[in-house]
C-alpha cells in the first residue's frame, strides 16, 4: 500500500528545498518516480537532485534522449523521461530493467514502464495547488510522496 505524506510547495524555492532533502536521503540503487501533468515541475525537481548530487547545474531534459546518466561518486544516476515511450519493446532497448537496484533512478512518466515497477521505490506526485496548470514555476504546488518497500520506513528522512 505504501506510506504517504503531502508537502505544500508555495514557490520554486520550496520545490528545490524538497528536492535537496530527497537528494541528501538518496542511496545507490534507489528509484524515484516523478509524476504529474506537463509543467508540474518534474524536470525542475530532477535537475535540483542532479545538481546536488553530481554538481551539474545545467542538466538537460532527457525528453528526446530519453535517458541521461551522471556519476555522483557513489555510482550512476539515471534521469529518464519516458514521455515518448509507446511500447514495452522500446523499454527493452533502454536497459532500465538491468539498471533498477544498481543505478540510482529518477524516472519521469513512470506510467510508461508497462509494469516494470520495482518494489522498492519512492513516488513523488507533483501538482499545481492553484488554478492554472502549466503556469510558471513560482505557482504554488504540492507534492505527495509515497514510499513503497524499503521507502516506507525511509520516507521520514525527507
Amino acid at each position: 500500500m505504501g506510506n504517504s505524506n503531502t508537502v505544500s510547495l508555495p514557490d520554486l524555492a520550496a520545490t528545490q528545498a524538497l528536492a535537496l532533502r530527497l537528494a541528501n536521503a538518496l542511496r545507490p540503487g534507489d528509484t524515484v518516480f516523478l509524476t504529474g501533468d506537463l509543467g508540474a515541475g518534474k524536470t525542475t525537481f530532477a535537475r535540483t537532485v542532479i545538481a546536488t548530487l553530481c554538481g551539474v547545474d545545467d542538466a538537460p531534459s532527457p525528453t528526446y534522449t530519453i535517458i541521461q546518466t551522471y556519476d555522483w561518486g557513489r555510482g550512476e544516476l539515471w534521469h529518464a523521461d519516458l514521455y515518448r515511450i509507446e511500447s514495452p519493446d522500446e523499454l527493452d532497448e533502454l536497459g532500465l530493467d538491468d539498471a533498477f537496484g544498481d543505478a540510482t533512478m529518477l524516472i519521469e512518466w513512470p506510467d510508461r514502464l508497462f509494469g516494470l515497477i520495482p518494489d522498492d521505490r519512492l513516488e513523488v506526485q507533483l501538482e499545481m495547488a492553484g488554478e492554472s496548470p502549466g503556469a510558471a514555476m513560482d505557482t504554488p504546488r504540492r507534492a505527495s510522496l509515497t514510499g513503497f518497500g524499503e521507502w516506507e520506513a525511509r520516507l521520514d528522512d525527507i
